[in-house]
């Protein structure tokens, strides 16, 4: 693609040098650019891509797109914008061949949920006929191709690089997870979503994003900005949880049609005679397609709102009753949401992703509300992130569990200690009793919590107390299979650690 047809994409302020030019590729790093390159000099926090420039012209940039063209070499061509985020998302789309504008697509944005939303919105619309591509926090998958995902939503010109591949491939349709960040740092801006979904706001990447409001804007501006009809998608819609303060808000404001789900009688897509069970969830989906039973595998009254956006989903993508029903009853399994390990001591493990109050919160009510014996939850909170959450989430735990165990998550360049320290501050307020690890050898029979900063040790810790008809919880991590300590990645998959360790031997006198 010549660089004067991508200026026509973005719209430069102003030009230099020779734009009559093929371009090969396209870069916002300068490590990975390649001969024939155009490199969009991005600002960051931490670091400014104008620094890269000549880096990127030593590698084979032909052009760049700046904010500053005071910064660029002499004879290299740039076109300068406002924008460069926005300027990439636009050119990565057109230099792509705009691989979302023939294809149904559904973003998903939210605090909680998103994933599980991903997989039960793909299964509907298998049902339907419809091969779809999900990309989301655990991985980018079609068909045979599984990548793990390095970011929820990637930079603009791999999602568009991606898309492109796996319209080639033959995906009929995208179901994408949109994170706040990918929102904020116009991601997606290039893609054409026919339908939005919000699932809940609560409190999470208050490190970035510094107040609830901010992080609200940014969550808000696929439905208020990137909905609005255009010729390729003229009929988008918003499915939006309006059971959620913010969902209401949003649903005020949003530029599509709005398709409410929740569990009011107000809402267009609600459920009702709900059943919960250790089985999972029974009742009645009412929709604007008609009136439906119900039953899914899923665990939980949070689930269930997962279900009815994905039911909204479909509803608002045009598709039959019975293909949505047959979708959310079939096997959906969610990596790392409530994933069970199994074992032969009678207990049953989860593990769950839950990283935030709200998550922890609503995992655990779930699991109180199957739950015939004790509760025993092992939890940590992550370094360099949001600090106010971890008290929080101490508080929490210790609430809703019989014992907590304490631990660390992925300190990162934190101490796991101090974080550890700083988690405990929301627990011993409620008056618990503090249990040193040795005495718990022979089990615990008052409520109350523990830290152990070896999250090795304190799963098997866990499963050293847990009896029969016991739950064991394990969040935080869900189906991360590492823990970042310092700047390195070191193998560690909760659900080998528990299986690892509810084979292990019992100590004398238990069990």
């Amino acid at each position: 693609m010549r660089l004067e047809d991508l200026a026509r994409v973005v719209s430069p302020s102003g030009t230099g040098g020779a734009l009559a030019r093929e371009i090969e590729g396209l870069s916002c790093d300068s490590r990975q650019v390649r001969p024939g390159g155009l490199f969009f000099a991005l600002r960051g926090v931490a670091t400014d891509g104008h620094d890269f420039i000549a880096d990127a012209r030593d590698r084979g940039a032909v052009a760049v797109v700046v904010e500053d063209p005071s910064r660029v070499p002499e004879g290299m061509a740039w076109l300068k914008v406002d924008d460069a985020r926005l300027a990439m998302s636009r050119a990565a789309a057109a230099f792509y061949g705009n691989p979302t504008d023939g294809i149904p697509v559904i973003g998903i944005t939210g605090t909680n949920g998103k994933t599980t939303t991903t997989y039960l919105v793909e299964a509907i619309m298998a049902q339907a006929g419809i091969s779809a591509a999900v990309l989301g926090t655990i991985s980018y998958r079609f068909g045979d191709r599984n990548i793990p995902a390095p970011h929820t939503t990637p930079e603009s010109v791999d999602l568009q690089r991606i898309l492109r591949e796996l319209v080639d491939q033959g995906a009929q349709g995208v179901v994408m997870e949109v994170s706040s960040h990918a929102l904020e740092q116009r991601r997606v801006d290039g893609c054409r979503f026919d339908v939005g979904i919000f699932t809940n706001l609560t409190r999470d990447h208050l490190d970035y994003h510094l107040n609830m409001e901010s992080y609200f804007g940014s969550k808000a501006r696929l439905f208020t900005e990137l909905l609005a009809a255009d010729d390729t998608k003229p009929r988008r819609a918003a499915a939006i949880n309006v059971d959620d303060p913010y969902g209401v808000r949003l649903a005020g404001s949003s530029a599509a049609p709005v398709l409410s789900y929740g569990l009011s009688s107000s809402s267009l897509v609600r459920a009702e005679e709900v059943v919960f069970s250790v089985n999972g969830i029974a009742g009645s989906l009412v929709t604007p397609l008609g009136t439906t039973s119900f039953r899914s595998r899923l665990l939980g009254r949070f689930n269930l709102y997962n279900i009815l956006a994905a039911v909204a989903a479909g509803v608002a993508l045009g598709l039959p009753l019975e293909a949505i029903r047959d979708g959310i009853e079939g096997d959906v399994r969610v990596p790392g949401r409530l994933e069970r390990v199994e074992n032969d001591r009678g207990v049953t493990v989860l593990v769950d992703y839950a990283h935030t109050g709200d998550a922890l919160e609503n995992v655990l009510r779930t699991v109180a509300e199957i739950a015939t014996g004790r509760i025993i939850t092992v939890f940590g909170c992550g370094g360099d992130r949001d600090r106010g959450k971890r008290p929080v989430m101490g508080e929490i735990a210790g609430r809703f569990s019989d014992l907590a165990i304490v631990t660390s998550d992925n300190p990162r360049t934190e101490d796991a200690g101090a974080i550890i320290v700083e988690i405990l501050g929301g627990i011993r307020p409620l008056g618990l009793r503090e249990y040193g690890p040795g005495e718990l050898s022979t089990g615990f029979e008052a409520k109350g919590f523990t830290a152990v900063e070896s999250r090795r040790e304190a799963i098997r810790l866990a499963a050293c107390v847990a009896k029969p008809g016991d739950i064991v919880l394990l969040a935080g991590k869900g189906h991360e299979d590492y823990q970042i300590i310092g700047s390195v990645k070191h193998h560690f998959d909760d659900r080998e650690e528990a299986a690892n360790a509810f084979r292990q031997e019992l100590p004398e006198g238990r069990g």
